[in-house]
C-alpha cells in the first residue's frame, strides 16, 4: 500500500486518480443531460473544490459559468461545525440556476449555511454536486443532486482535500492510518 506522511499523521492510498476522474466524468455527463440548452452558474466552494471544479469543467459540454466562494469549517482533522465565510460571491444570481461544487460533503453544515445565504439572493434553483459524500456523517436535509462517490466516514487527504493546509496537491485520495 502506498503511504504518505503529512505532519504527524500517516495516510494510505484509498481512491486512485483514475477512479476519481471516472467519477467526475459521470457527474459531468449527468449535468450535461440535465442542463442541455441551459446556462447554469457553478459556484465552487474553496479551498477544497478547486481540483474537482477544474476537472469537472474539462468534461462539461454545456454552456456554463463559474464563480468561487471561500469558506472554512475545519481545524486539523475535525469540523468546527461553524462556518466562516471568508470571500463572498460578487455577482448577481437572481433568477439563475446554481450548481454548488463541493469536494466533499460530510456533516453538510457548510453547505447548509451556504444554501441558506444563497436562497436570500433569489436564484431560480440551487443544486449540489460533490465528488465525495459521507452519508454516515451527514446531518442535514438538503439533497445531493450529483455525487461522484459515497465513502465511509474516514478522514482523507489529497485531490484538494487537506490536513492543516497540506496534502491538497496529491493526485490520489488517501485515508488516515495513524
Amino acid at each position: 500500500m502506498k503511504t504518505v506522511k503529512i505532519k504527524d499523521k500517516e495516510f494510505g492510498i484509498n481512491i486512485s486518480s483514475e477512479k476519481i476522474q471516472n467519477a467526475i466524468k459521470m457527474v459531468a455527463s449527468n449535468i450535461d443531460k440535465d442542463y442541455a440548452g441551459q446556462q447554469p452558474l457553478f459556484i465552487a466552494i474553496l479551498n477544497g473544490s478547486f481540483m474537482f471544479a477544474a476537472d469537472l469543467f474539462k468534461y462539461l459540454n454545456i454552456e456554463c459559468e463559474i464563480s468561487f466562494i471561500k469558506v472554512s469549517s475545519y481545524e486539523g482533522t475535525l469540523s468546527t461545525e461553524k462556518v466562516n465565510e471568508l470571500i463572498g460571491l460578487n455577482q448577481d444570481i437572481k433568477g439563475r440556476k446554481i450548481i454548488l461544487l463541493e469536494d466533499i460533503v460530510d456533516t453538510g453544515i457548510t453547505l447548509s449555511a451556504i444554501i441558506k445565504k444563497l436562497k436570500n439572493l433569489e436564484p431560480e434553483d440551487i443544486k449540489v454536486a460533490t465528488l465525495l459524500y459521507k452519508p454516515n456523517a451527514f446531518k442535514n436535509q438538503f439533497k445531493i443532486d450529483y455525487c461522484g462517490m459515497k465513502i465511509p466516514n474516514d478522514f482523507i487527504v489529497g485531490y484538494g482535500l487537506d490536513y492543516d493546509g497540506l496534502g491538497r496537491n496529491l493526485p490520489d485520495i488517501y485515508k488516515i492510518i495513524n
